[in-house]
C-alpha cells in the first residue's frame, strides 16, 4: 500500500515538472500597481455602467440584492482560484489546473468553453465600441463595422507588442472606470446626506416604499436577472491568468483578490442602493446609463459625453482582456495537445501571438456581423458567452476541491491562502452555478434558446476532440518521456 502511494506521489511530481515547462517563455513583468488595477478592471465593466438601467427596469431595488448574492459567489470563485494560484502560478490558469487535477479531456472542455466566452464577448465589445462612437453626431455617417474594425486593430496591436503594454493599457482603463464610479458615489452620498432634492424628488427610503417596495415586479424577474449579472462579473477570473506573468504572485495576488469583494460591494451594491435612494427606480431607462440619468437631472453639462467615454473605455478594456487571456489559454491548450500545434508559438516579445491572431480572426466575424446585421449582434452572441463563463467558474471550483484532495493525500504542500468555508462553500457555489443555468431556461426566448444550444456545443466539442486526437497522443508520449526515471 505504501509502495503504491509512493508511486502515485512520484507520478504526480513528474507531472508537475512537466506542467512547469509550459510556463517557459513568459516575461514576468507585471507589478503590484498593474495587478491591482487589472483586478479592479475585471470586476467593473459595461454591465455596471450601462446594463444597470435595464436591470433596474426589470427588478427594481431588488437588483442590489442580486448584485450582493452574485458578488458573494464571485468572491468564493476568486478565493478558490487564489488557492490554486498560490499552489502553482501559471498563465494557463484553470486550463492548466484542469489538466493537473482532472486530465486532458477536462482541460480541453474548460479551455474551449472559456475561449467561446471571450470570442462571443469580444464580438459584443467591438459592437459596443461602434455603438458608443455613434453617440457623437459627428460620426453618425461612419459605418458601424468600420469603428469595430478600428477598435480591433488598435487593441490587437497593443497586445502583440508585449505584456507590459497590455498591463499599462488595462491600468489606465481601470483608473478611468474607478474615477467615474467614485465621482458618482461621492456626489450621491453628499446629496443623500444633505437631503437636497433631485429633479424635484426628495431623497430617501420612501422612494423605495412608495414605488412598489424591494420587489415591485415580484421575485421571478429578480431571479432571472442573475444570469445577466453573472455575465457582468465575467472577467474577475482574469487575475488567475495574469498570475503567470506577475513578479511576486504569492505576495501580490492574495491582497488583490481579497479587495475585489469590497469593490463589488461598494461599486455594484452601493451604486444601486444610492441610485434608488436618489431617484425613483423607474426613472432609469434601458439604453441610458443610470449615472447619466442622475447627473443629467442635476443639469451637469456634457455628462452624456463624459459617461460615453467611460463606457467606451470599459468596452475597450474588455476587448483588451479578451485578447490577452485567450492568447494564453489557447497556448496552454496547445501545450497539452487540446489545440493545434501552431497555437503554442511565441513571438520574440514573449507574446503568444498565434492564439491572439486566432481570437482576432473570430472578432473579424464580429466585424462582419456588424456589417450584415448591426441591430442584432448583441442578442446573437451575449447569451452564448454566459455558458462559457459559468462552465469555467464551475471548473475552477472542481479543481480547488481536487487540490484539497491532493494536499490531504500528501502529494502537494498546503497553501496559506485558502477558500473560506470549503468544502461547504465549494459545493454551495457549484449548486448556485447549476441554479443559474436552470434559471436561464426560464428567460424566454433568449435564455431558453441558449440552453437548447448545449447539446450542439457538446457535439462540437466531441468532434473537436477526435480531430485533435493525434496531437493529444503525441503530447502524451512526450509527457511519458519527461516523466520516465532518469529523464532529469
Amino acid at each position: 500500500m505504501q509502495s503504491h502511494s509512493k508511486s502515485a506521489h512520484d507520478k504526480y511530481t513528474a507531472k508537475r515538472r512537466w506542467l512547469d515547462t509550459h510556463e517557459a517563455g513568459y516575461h514576468k513583468s507585471m507589478g503590484n500597481r498593474q495587478i491591482q488595477m487589472i483586478a479592479i478592471g475585471g470586476s467593473i465593466g459595461t454591465g455596471l455602467f450601462l446594463g444597470t438601467s435595464s436591470r433596474l427596469e426589470m427588478a427594481g431595488p431588488a437588483l442590489a440584492l442580486v448584485y450582493l448574492v452574485c458578488g458573494v459567489f464571485s468572491f468564493f470563485i476568486l478565493r478558490a482560484l487564489g488557492e490554486l494560484v498560490l499552489h502553482r502560478p501559471t498563465s494557463g490558469s484553470f486550463v492548466s489546473y484542469a489538466r493537473e487535477f482532472l486530465g486532458e479531456k477536462a482541460s480541453y472542455v474548460v479551455g474551449w468553453m472559456y475561449f467561446l466566452n471571450w470570442a462571443m464577448t469580444g464580438i459584443v465589445d467591438i459592437t459596443a465600441v461602434a455603438l458608443y462612437m455613434h453617440y457623437w453626431g459627428t460620426f453618425s455617417g461612419v459605418p458601424q463595422w468600420l469603428f469595430a474594425l478600428c477598435a480591433l486593430g488598435a487593441v490587437s496591436t497593443i497586445n502583440m507588442i508585449g505584456v507590459k503594454w497590455f498591463a499599462e493599457m488595462e491600468f489606465w482603463f481601470a483608473l478611468i472606470k474607478v474615477a467615474a464610479i467614485s465621482l458618482f458615489l461621492i456626489a450621491g452620498v453628499v446629496f443623500l446626506g444633505v437631503g437636497t432634492p433631485v429633479a424635484g424628488n426628495t431623497t430617501g427610503l420612501h422612494l423605495i416604499t412608495e414605488n412598489g417596495g424591494m420587489f415591485p415586479h415580484g421575485l421571478l424577474p429578480a431571479l432571472v436577472l442573475v444570469q445577466g449579472v453573472i455575465f457582468a462579473f465575467a472577467g474577475i477570473e482574469l487575475i488567475g491568468t495574469a498570475a503567470g506573468e506577475c513578479q511576486e504572485p504569492e505576495k501580490i495576488l492574495p491582497k488583490a483578490i481579497n479587495n475585489i469583494i469590497l469593490r463589488i460591494g461598494l461599486f455594484y451594491v452601493g451604486s444601486v442602493v444610492l441610485l434608488v435612494l436618489l431617484l425613483p427606480w423607474n426613472a432609469y431607462q434601458a439604453g441610458q446609463s443610470p449615472f447619466v440619468t442622475f447627473f443629467s437631472k442635476l443639469g451637469v453639462p456634457y455628462i452624456g459625453a463624459i459617461m460615453n467615454i467611460v463606457v467606451l473605455t470599459a468596452a475597450l478594456s474588455s476587448l483588451n482582456s479578451g485578447l490577452y487571456s485567450t492568447g494564453r489559454i489557447l497556448r496552454s491548450l496547445s501545450m497539452g495537445g487540446s489545440a493545434p500545434k501552431f497555437m503554442a508559438k511565441m513571438s520574440s516579445k514573449q507574446v503568444p501571438y498565434a492564439g491572439i491572431l486566432v481570437t482576432c480572426g473570430i472578432y473579424v466575424i464580429g466585424v462582419l456581423l456588424n456589417y450584415l446585421v448591426p441591430s442584432r449582434v448583441f442578442e446573437i452572441v451575449l447569451n452564448i458567452a454566459s455558458l462559457g463563463i459559468i462552465s469555467s467558474w464551475a471548473f475552477i471550483i472542481v479543481c480547488q476541491m481536487r487540490l484539497r484532495k491532493a494536499i490531504h493525500a500528501g502529494y502537494v504542500k498546503p497553501v496559506s491562502f485558502k477558500m473560506p468555508g470549503a468544502p461547504f462553500t465549494s459545493w454551495l457555489t457549484l449548486a448556485f452555478l447549476l441554479a443559474v443555468v436552470i434559471m436561464m431556461s426560464f428567460d424566454y426566448p433568449n435564455g431558453t434558446w441558449t440552453i437548447a444550444t448545449i447539446p450542439v456545443l457538446a457535439v462540437l466539442l466531441v468532434l473537436g476532440w477526435f480531430g485533435l486526437r493525434k496531437h493529444v497522443q503525441e503530447v502524451k508520449r512526450e509527457q511519458q518521456i519527461h516523466e520516465a526515471p532518469g529523464s532529469h
